[in-house]
């Protein structure tokens, strides 16, 4: 194939037209003489067909070796090749295990064996999965991106149902299995006590029916001192036979694992989702390619399904084109174009400041007016009405903001990407805002006085347990939060299907089907589960309610998703993953903290109830019972706790950050070397493609000219014609490679 110069060094004028080879002159830049020149580029050239672009590299023999031997481990039924060649290998592999002996058979059948087992192991697993045969058809039917909530969903089901399983098993059972300790236990040292009166808040007499509806919605009556509530738990040690159960110390151990345990869990499922999103947003050219190639969802095998799919890929190009035309045209805005959508967007954003602020001014107002008013009794329904009104501001509030900030985000200007993710932002802090302005509400009651001193840290005559009315409060929440979604799918959202349906009138068409809005209902089950982290503390039995709560949801919204909702005809893009999910879910998390830890901390404990009688504060428990450990183990939990380890840890971990750091940046440059490596091979075939057209062209032209010779010349035309398709690879005489 290659003609050999003096220096025997295979060379070829073809190859030296090379984008890839001209690159890497120009890259080299050699000082050299001209002769030189020619015997290092011949080197190069020899080198490179050996062991570089023109041979197979050590990394990629190591892979296809690495390929080939998992190649050879997997069962032949599992490898994608015909069935004549799956006997064919089958027979290999028979005839060379004959040639084993009998121990590296045996080894070989036993590992075999284990695979097996495994396989069938996890296969019985994935059988078992939460709602496995539901979430497959919904992804069938809708694709992906509807699948992603669904899943979230799943996951927020699994999460709440450990941390009901912790609170259960650390908290509850020691109390229900204690053969002389009981949850209704008392501490007769503090009885007598100004703040030890915890009046019982359970009807007594004749009992009318509402009033248990009224104790059911509110968690007050006979809910209140229970199981479901912190005031029921007031032990402070169980005495077993062979040894002593601390429950005041296992309640803030359970509350700071089920934190932690979440934290944990959501950046790890978090991770994979990440990765993703930053290998999609490194690129725009990639992502074109990538909707155009390979954005189709083959698990879709609905009509209507796949009609939706093939529409919300073109609205996707759409919006990638618009995305480029204003960023073009953002760079060509003029200095008092600037000024003005600068001054607009100050105008609106102060606009939405105030709207917020209008909101959580109204959930303070609600809340102080519904503590007040719950102290006197009118009748059923006032009383229902005064009870969850900071949960119908806040209801209210969800519901309003989000038209505004819709409708205000139009005039800002920015990217149609930009602008669902700002106005989400926008939802999510208001959602999870207004819990923490319900809580610094109740709070700021609950710490004032009317003497203005507290002789017991807090307001002991209207709140002698306030652990147990904060969890009444996100009880309340919580069931509030469940009574509006069947209501809005009952409600509303069957209605305007049938309307929809049966209504032949414009306004009908115009209204059209509800969409199922993937962020809307990711927000709110965020909403519920920050909920759910915030109240667990004061209401061990949250995790349980809303465990079931979310396994109801996922039904009603499944049935609303099929029968009365369509998807979204304009989706949003991180709705294909759960990092988007995860990572609003990740902020309710961290703002869920800082309530639990501010009451833990900072808060005196009620001195009537919950089992942190005896402790000024929550926290007081911990440095109290390490004070009681052994010397060696109390000097250890110093020692971990104390400054000096804490600023070595610190300096570690900034160390291991830089070093990943600097390794990310490593591969980034490599990914980015394999990237233009890339590009180059796709110009070389372009190139070769090229010049083999130019072959075949000029090879036709000479064989029409062929056709008027006589039959002499005929006779030579063959051997022309079978080397005209290796002349490619032929220089000819005045190569300038050659010397």
């Amino acid at each position: 194939m290659f003609h050999n110069d003096r220096l025997g060094a295979p060379c070829n004028p073809l190859l030296d037209q090379l984008p890839s080879y001209q690159s890497l002159l120009y890259r080299r830049k050699p000082s050299a003489s001209g002769s030189t020149k020619r015997r290092g580029s011949s080197r190069t050239r020899l080198g490179s067909s050996s062991s570089g672009k023109w041979g197979q590299t050590t990394l990629a023999r190591q892979h296809e070796e690495k390929h080939r031997t998992q190649t050879l481990q997997r069962p032949v039924r599992e490898l994608p090749k015909p069935m004549a060649e799956k006997r064919r290998d089958k027979d290999q592999r028979l005839e060379q295990a004959k040639d084993l002996s009998s121990w590296s058979q045996w080894r070989q059948g036993t590992r075999r064996t284990l695979r097996r087992l495994t396989e069938d192991g996890f296969e019985m697993l994935s059988n078992l999965e939460l709602w496995r045969g539901d979430i497959h058809v919904i992804e069938g039917m809708f694709g992906t991106g509807i699948l992603s909530y669904f899943s979230f969903l799943r996951f927020l089901v699994l999460l709440n149902f450990v941390m009901f399983l912790l609170m259960f098993g650390f908290v509850m059972l020691p109390i229900i299995t204690a053969p002389h300790a009981s949850g209704n236990t008392t501490f007769n040292h503090v009885d007598g006590f100004e703040c030890s009166n915890y009046p019982s808040t359970s009807r007594r007499g004749l009992v009318v029916f509402h009033q248990h509806i009224t104790d059911l919605l509110s968690g007050a009556g006979f809910l209140e001192q229970t199981y479901l509530f912190y005031g029921y738990y007031k032990v402070e040690t169980i005495h077993f036979p062979k040894f002593t159960y601390n429950l005041p110390l296992a309640y803030l151990l359970v509350t700071i694992a089920y934190l932690f345990l979440s934290l944990i869990w959501i950046v790890k499922r978090s991770a994979t989702g990440f990765k993703r999103k930053l290998v999609q947003d490194e690129d725009r050219f990639q992502s074109f390619c990538n909707k155009i190639f390979a954005g189709w969802d083959f698990c879709i095998v609905n009509d209507s399904a796949a009609r939706l799919k093939r529409s919300s890929l073109l609205y996707e190009l759409k919006t990638d084109l618009e995305e480029e035309r204003i960023k073009q045209k953002m760079a060509d805005r003029t200095r008092k174009e600037k000024c003005r959508i600068y001054v607009i967007r100050l105008i609106l954003n102060l606009f939405v400041i105030a709207v917020l602020a209008a909101c959580f001014y109204s959930i303070y107002i609600a809340t102080n007016f519904s503590q007040k008013a719950q102290m006197t009794k009118v009748n059923f329904i006032l009383d229902l009405i005064y009870e969850y009104l900071p949960s119908i501001v806040i209801t209210l509030a969800n519901f309003i903001t989000p038209l505004i900030f819709s409708l205000i985000i139009q005039f800002e200007d920015y990217s149609p990407a930009f602008e669902i993710r700002f106005t989400l932002m926008r939802c999510v802090f208001m959602r999870l805002t207004s819990i923490c302005v319900l809580l610094v509400s109740l709070w700021g009651q609950i710490t004032s006085c009317q003497e203005g001193n507290c002789v017991c840290g807090y307001n002991h005559i209207l709140y002698p347990c306030w652990e147990s009315r904060v969890g009444q409060e996100m009880y309340k929440l919580m069931i509030f939060d469940f009574i509006i979604i069947c209501a809005v799918t009952v409600f509303v959202e069957f209605p305007r299907k049938l309307i929809v349906d049966y209504c032949d009138c414009g306004l009908a068409k115009w209204w059209g089907q509800q969409e199922f809005a993937i962020p809307q209902n990711v927000l709110g089950i965020v909403y519920g589960q920050t909920i759910c982290w915030i109240g667990t503390f004061y209401c061990p039995l949250l995790p349980a309610i809303c465990t079931i709560k979310y396994f109801i949801i996922f039904y009603i919204k499944k049935v609303t998703l099929v029968n009365n909702c369509r998807p979204a005809t304009r989706p949003f893009r991180a709705s294909s993953s759960n990092f988007f999910f995860l990572a609003v879910l990740l902020i309710g998390l961290a703002l869920a903290c800082v309530p639990v830890t501010i009451g833990i901390a900072q808060i005196s404990c009620s001195q009537a109830c919950g089992p942190f009688v005896n402790y000024t504060t929550s926290w007081e428990v911990l440095p109290r019972t390490v004070s009681q450990l052994p010397a060696g183990a109390r000097t250890f939990l110093l020692a971990i706790s104390s400054e000096a380890f804490a600023v070595s840890l610190f300096v570690i971990t900034c160390l291991a950050m830089f070093y990943v750091i600097a390794l990310a940046g490593a591969h980034k440059r490599v990914i980015n070397q394999l990237r233009e490596q890339l590009v180059m091979d796709g110009r070389d075939k372009r190139f070769l493609i090229q010049k083999l057209c130019q072959a075949q062209r000029t090879c036709a032209i000479r064989s029409t000219g062929s056709g008027f010779q006589s039959h002499s010349s005929d006779r030579v035309s063959p051997s022309y014609r079978s080397n005209s398709g290796i002349f490619l690879v032929q220089p000819p005489p005045d190569s300038a490679t050659h010397v």
